[in-house]
């Protein structure tokens, strides 16, 4: 067993949340699930296979979320772990943290790991993977950035290192659940680059500056440069990178609805939602922050 927490953001994900503590329970000490008063059998389960769970009403992002858990729970571990409930390590991986984990460094304060997504049943091998996240950290030593949106974990001082192996994201539910999870996400994508263009927090000035892993600041620096493109355009032209480019045409039909979904249509839906909030405001940020506010609730 190594010396690890492993934290689980939760809302009703009974069908999930059996696989993911069933994964982590051999190697972790201690397993915290931060409910936000689920109505289904996610904290019964969560309590069953022996996960402390915690009560705590949604702040509005999963960044607030996490970082309220690593300043308010009992945590004695050297290392923390954030895993979706959706998530889980892959054997491989398990091994690798079993074997690499105990010897790193003092110096060392973060591991990054490869993130497969697994759609409809299948691998998507080509198109975005491996998409590189540094989810592990010494606790003490790394937080959430706050951001609506492609949030990442920051570390505070030290460095990370890279392991090799993969783990998954398998959300088990339906095709209607996958899109309207993606509208309810539309608006924030919305906001986080009418941000990135028109600064409406800051944010976008100290991006460049963020304590993240090369890869992740690298996609956040690729956003910076896809804000500045024309709505619509963009969004086919990056389902056309992935696609194409990188290859998902060859992950069949079930890489053609999971490229077209995420990289076309939601692209679009975003787009489209920034085109309703300057139709109104134009690029006055104060009456798109107003806006904002009375719409979608969102205080920035």
């Amino acid at each position: 067993m190594l010396d690890l927490s492993v934290i689980v953001l939760t809302y009703n994900e009974e069908l999930h949340i059996r696989r993911c503590l069933e994964n982590v329970a051999p190697i972790a000490k201690t397993i915290y699930v931060i409910d936000c008063f689920s109505t289904d059998r996610t904290k019964a389960i969560a309590t069953e296979l022996g996960a402390t769970v915690v009560e705590h009403k949604w702040p509005g992002n999963q960044a607030e979320q996490f970082n309220w858990a690593l300043d308010n729970l009992p945590i004695t571990t050297q290392w923390v772990l954030r895993l979706d409930a959706d998530e889980y390590l892959l054997p491989e991986l398990v091994q690798e943290l079993q074997e690499k984990l105990p010897t790193l460094p003092d110096d060392v304060t973060g591991v990054i790991f490869n993130r497969r997504h697994i759609f409809m049943g299948k691998w998507m091998r080509r198109g975005i993977y491996p998409v590189k996240l540094l989810r592990m950290f010494r606790y003490g030593k790394g937080m959430c950035e706050q951001r609506l949106m492609d949030e990442h974990i920051q570390l505070t001082e030290g460095r990370a290192v890279e392991f090799k192996h993969d783990f998954c994201d398998h959300n088990l539910n339906n095709l209607s659940w996958f899109c309207h999870k993606h509208v309810n996400y539309a608006i924030r994508e919305a906001i986080d680059l009418l941000d990135i263009e028109l600064d409406l927090t800051g944010a976008a000035e100290t991006d460049s500056q963020k304590e993240i892993s090369p890869q992740a600041l690298a996609k956040r620096m690729k956003k910076h440069k896809y804000a500045r493109q024309p709505l619509f355009w963009r969004s086919f032209a990056y389902f056309c990178y992935r696609y194409f480019l990188k290859g998902a045409c060859l992950d069949g039909k079930v890489g053609f609805i999971w490229t077209f979904l995420q990289g076309w249509w939601y692209r679009t839906l975003v787009d489209a939602k920034i085109y309703e909030i300057k139709q109104k405001c134009g690029n006055d940020r104060e009456k798109i922050k107003a806006l904002i506010k009375q719409d979608y609730s969102i205080s920035l």
